[in-house]
């Protein structure tokens, strides 16, 4: 059975900036999470929230305005720079921008807590630098300047300089957020793989509230004056998700795990069919502006068939039947004229 004690845990933890009200001060205050080795956290919350103070914070590049945090144990203030530097790596979201700097240069200064003053890199951080660019897929691209490279490669090589840095915790402030979506899923995969298989402890803040529900361990809301934590499905369930945006325009839907548009239903459809395609066509219907009831009562009733793969849409009015070939075509015959 797997330890459960902590590697990083905070008490009571207030982050911010030193100075007035005007210059600094609190951003986010009682902040209680944990997190344990093996785990994949997704820190989640509202643009300006204090994510980004709160990730800073945990690996000593932010002092807190008051609080404690802990890494195995110890309090980080007691901790040196160079020993925070080998027990947790940091990604940022700044852009990094220098000419004449490699990206396999830019990699191997994750080695540099390990080489010494020298900085010198002997075969097992070669290794380590060569590991990490594979790992991120951009091998290819080690010989290539920094600044010549898109803004996802450069994503992918500031994870790679991290990964060389070989960390057993590791923080990263929104990795995902130049990748289109192939990558994004592919990242966060690969970082849920380096928990899962590596053991380590890896902490990264997201907007992809889907991604982080099927690859997370476990989630860290924020939302203001409190901070949740627990597994992606029990935060659907207690509500946490649907609190974030409970005075926008904004719902949580359970059922799916997704944040969707409030609309008022206007006339009601019903519906019946197979699963998969009944599921896309009330999305689709409830877009355009119905209500959906999954019975055949309704005035208006929408038969979806599948028949061997060859699908059709049937409106069915009274003693009137109409065939559709897709739901774009259901839609657009439905929708109210002026929509």
């Amino acid at each position: 059975m797997q330890n459960n004690t902590p590697v990083l845990h905070t008490e009571n933890l207030t982050v911010g900036y030193p100075g007035d009200r005007e210059s600094g001060g609190p951003v986010f205050s009682d902040i209680n999470v944990d997190a344990r080795s093996s785990e994949l956290v997704a820190l989640f919350g509202p643009n300006g929230i204090g994510k980004s103070t709160l990730l800073r914070s945990l690996v000593k590049l932010l002092i807190p305005l008051s609080g404690k945090i802990y890494l195995y144990g110890s309090n980080i203030k007691n901790y040196p720079a160079n020993r925070i530097a080998k027990i947790a790596g940091f990604v940022s979201t700044e852009t990094v921008r220098i000419n004449n700097l490699r990206v396999y240069d830019l990699v191997s200064l994750g080695r540099y807590p390990h080489t010494g003053w020298m900085g010198r890199l002997n075969s097992h951080d070669i290794e380590k630098v060569e590991e990490a660019l594979e790992m991120v897929g951009i091998s290819e691209l080690k010989s290539k300047y920094i600044n010549r490279l898109s803004d996802g490669e450069r994503q992918r090589a500031m994870i790679a300089r991290t990964l060389a840095q070989d960390t057993p915790v590791i923080v990263l402030d929104e990795p995902t957020a130049y990748l289109d979506l192939p990558n994004k899923y592919e990242i966060i995969h690969l970082l849920h793989r380096l928990a899962a298989e590596k053991g380590k402890t890896v902490i990264f803040s997201t907007h992809d509230l889907g991604i982080a529900i099927q690859e997370a361990s476990k989630i860290w809301v924020m939302l203001h004056g409190q901070i949740f934590q627990g597994a992606p499905e029990d935060l659907i369930l207690d509500g946490s998700f649907g609190r974030m945006f409970e005075h926008t325009n904004l719902l949580f839907s359970k059922g799916k795990g997704e944040f969707r548009i409030r609309r008022e239903p206007g006339t009601i459809i019903g519906l019946y069919g197979p699963a998969p395609e009944r599921r896309w066509t009330r999305n689709a219907l409830e877009r355009t502006g119905f209500g959906v009831a999954e019975n055949k009562t309704c005035d208006t009733v929408v038969e979806v068939v599948n028949t061997d793969g060859n699908r059709s849409w049937i409106i069915k009015q009274g003693e009137t039947n109409i065939s559709f070939a897709s739901i774009y075509e259901l839609c657009s015959y439905l929708k109210p004229s002026g929509a």
